[in-house]
């Protein structure tokens, strides 16, 4: 049996799964990141916990599948993108901790990018749109703030990347500073038309070219671990964005194929090929995962608050005790009886983009309870993500191509019956859970198995992937399209709240 070892750095933990050759989980290992919140607004993680948590995954991965460093054919890098991490070459520490993709202190410089005109050709260029969210203002940031560290970038002391650069430099001892395109594609600096950092972008964000990685495809030669870090070489063969890699790991590899994954937040990217479409309809373009040198993109939408709605169901309201009751609360009634709950709590994000949105419940009666609301809460990420995919099916159809037939999900909350069912009713289309739900780590593991020949082709990895369940739409669509209405009615009131 061949072996893949895949490391996913997220925002809130850092995790090791060993997979065999056919995708399947042989060993998993987890823990936790400590967040760090200097003051309102402002979001950090240390990057040698980043480092020392993610390399005892590893181990102990490793020795939970009876395994050693030898018998792994290649390993794979999943990360948080966009979060941002300055080091110092000649020490490997870093100047700084990483400020992370949350975080919102860049916004004063992104309003003046803003106003100062830069809108349209960031995003010609990149395919985003200007936003603190983005790693090139937090890097100016840490520029400008960082006690002499301008002077070090320009003396080519430094270097800058995101969460993979830093773990891939760790790994091989510092010989490697790599990073690839689905991630450099997250920080307004790369121009995804050509693969290579754009020079008057860097200009506009006073940013040193010394400080950037190598940008390179998402599966090809990486360089290899140290041997002192695991116990023997291996070598890395995959790298990606942690949606981007999602998208791979759903075999999503065609034009038109979609997944979206319910975490904390959603994340729904569609593949659009070999074609840049600019969104008229509030989405980004990202470059998608790629295998060799061509560009490949897809448009992506992110849902602020999905998942969490739960947990505020727990923490907040005190509703459930437990996030995994929260099913039976909501299936206690029949239907949300009128409820619409908009979990506004930071914004809402795409398509709306209204950042001073607010949380709102409408249509309580004197009957609602507990159990409707809870219902209205399960149903709110299904509406935000319905609303998504629309945006994307306009923006598919305007481009001369066709709306998505089947979404594929994954994350956390995918695993819920009565969520998953709701979202098909709404969308009208099949939704589809597949039988391995961790799909961002599959990804990293494909991408490098065809670095090593374990996979011939991305062919060949599309056999491999297989739907766990298929939740076929039963709801009428008039039905579901009035739903939608009064969902976008609901919205239009949480917009109103700070108005």
């Amino acid at each position: 049996m061949t072996y893949l070892l895949a490391l996913d750095q997220g925002t809130s933990s850092s995790r090791s799964i060993v997979f065999d050759e056919h995708g399947r989980i042989v060993a998993l290992s987890q823990q936790e990141l400590p967040q760090i919140f200097p003051q309102p607004g402002w979001v950090e993680h240390d990057p040698r916990v980043i480092w020392h948590t993610q390399l005892a995954t590893a181990a102990q991965a490793l020795a939970q599948a009876g395994l050693r460093a030898g018998d792994i054919r290649a390993l794979g890098i999943t990360n948080q993108r966009e979060t941002t991490v300055l080091w110092n070459r000649a020490t490997g520490q870093p100047v700084h901790h990483a400020i992370v993709w949350q975080d919102r202190r860049a916004e004063p410089l992104c309003a003046q990018l803003r106003e100062q005109g830069h809108g349209p050709l960031i995003q010609q260029k990149t395919g985003l749109l200007i936003d603190a969210y983005f790693s090139a203002t937090k890097l100016r940031w840490l520029l400008d703030n960082v006690p002499g560290a301008r002077e070090a970038a320009e003396r080519g002391e430094l270097a800058f990347g995101t969460v993979d650069s830093w773990l891939i430099w760790q790994l091989t001892g510092g010989r490697r500073h790599v990073t690839d395109v689905s991630n450099a594609s997250r920080t307004m600096l790369l121009n995804v038309h050509t693969n290579q950092w754009d020079d008057e972008l860097l200009e506009l964000l006073c940013i040193p070219r010394a400080l950037l990685p190598e940008v390179l495809p998402s599966s090809g030669d990486f360089g290899t671990t140290d041997a002192s870090v695991l116990g023997a070489p291996i070598a890395i063969g995959g790298v990606a964005g942690d949606q981007q890699a999602a998208l791979f790991g759903q075999a999503c590899f065609g034009a038109g194929m979609a997944k979206n994954t319910y975490g904390t937040g959603c994340f729904m990217l569609m593949h659009t090929g070999d074609q840049f479409q600019t969104s008229h309809n509030g989405l980004l373009t990202t470059s998608a995962a790629q295998t060799g040198s061509a560009p490949q993109y897809a448009l992506e939408g992110s849902v602020f608050v999905g998942g969490a709605v739960v947990q505020w169901l727990r923490d907040g309201l005190r509703a459930i005790e437990h996030s995994g009751q929260v099913q039976q609360l909501a299936e206690s009634v029949p239907d949300s009886g009128g409820v619409m709950l908009v979990p506004a709590f930071t914004g809402l994000g795409a398509p709306y983009w209204k950042p001073d949105a607010r949380g709102t419940i409408t249509g309580l009666t004197r009957g609602s309870t507990l159990a409707h609301i809870a219902r209205a809460a399960l149903e709110s990420i299904a509406y935000q993500s319905a609303a998504l995919l629309t945006a994307m099916g306009r923006d598919a159809v305007a481009a001369g191509g066709h709306p998505v037939s089947e979404l594929r999900v994954d994350g956390g909350a995918c695993v819920n019956d009565l969520l998953m069912q709701f979202q098909a009713d709404l969308l009208g289309i099949p939704v589809v859970r597949p039988a391995c739900i961790e799909t961002t780590a599959l990804g990293a593991a494909y991408l490098a198995g065809l670095a090593s020949g374990v996979y011939r082709s991305t062919s060949e990895i599309a056999q491999l992937w297989q739907a766990q369940r298929r939740f076929e739409p039963t709801m009428a669509r008039g039905q579901a399209q009035a739903l939608m209405q009064r969902w976008e009615h609901a919205v239009a009131q949480a917009a109103l709240e700070r108005a």
